[in-house]
């Protein structure tokens, strides 16, 4: 069975990740999505395995020391990570998997899966990242050039990735990364065992 593709797309906050994931899935409905573990307690109507997989810290880097987390960040003194085997399970059973992770997390998803395809998703130009920030009307003025500065930084990354997409409009940027999608699913090296088969 071919290996389902992991789909990965970072970028500088404001560009639109989230917003433009959403979409793709609306495309590929079938794709599943990557659960993060935390150490957080949960909030709400929150359950263990489907908003998040709650953890002690203790337990979350013992996962991590194992290899079981592919990478996590710090926030407010909680930690957030990407846990492997749920990609691999996914992966393994033909399933592609949609992740909105950091540039590091992608960066370090491509060097550990073969499947994993990396897209940095760019806003169409600085004016318009800031003109997203400010229109969020949730962060301070010292908050949003520290993001921007951040941005500037990032964007720099971009070469170190497969793919590149400008979010213009979501319904574009989104068209692009399922063409992406499509395009991965025809290379050769993932159709080799097809190849063989009629061999």
């Amino acid at each position: 069975m071919r290996k389902g593709l992991l789909i990965s797309v970072s970028g500088p906050s404001g560009a639109g990740k989230g917003t433009v994931l959403a979409k793709v899935k609306e495309m590929n409905p079938n794709a599943g999505n990557s659960i993060s573990v935390t150490t957080r307690e949960p909030r709400g109507e929150e359950t263990e395995g489907v908003e998040y997989y709650f953890r002690t810290k203790e337990e979350f880097m013992k996962m991590f020391e194992e290899g079981e987390i592919l990478e996590y960040d710090e926030f407010v003194g909680q930690y957030y990570g990407t846990p492997t085997i749920p990609l691999q399970e996914m992966s393994e059973a033909g399933q592609d998997v949609l992740l909105d992770l950091t540039i590091a997390g992608s960066l370090c998803l491509k060097e550990n899966f073969e499947q994993a395809v990396t897209i940095f998703l760019l806003p169409p130009s600085m004016a318009e990242l800031e003109n997203r920030l400010r229109g969020r009307s949730t962060e301070t003025e010292e908050a949003i050039k520290a993001r921007l500065a951040t941005a500037s930084e990032e964007i720099t990354q971009a070469s170190s990735f497969d793919y590149v997409v400008v979010n213009d409009t979501v319904e574009d940027a989104a068209n692009k990364i399922d063409a992406i999608i499509k395009a991965e699913k025809c290379r050769y090296i993932r159709n080799i065992d097809i190849e063989k088969e009629m061999n």
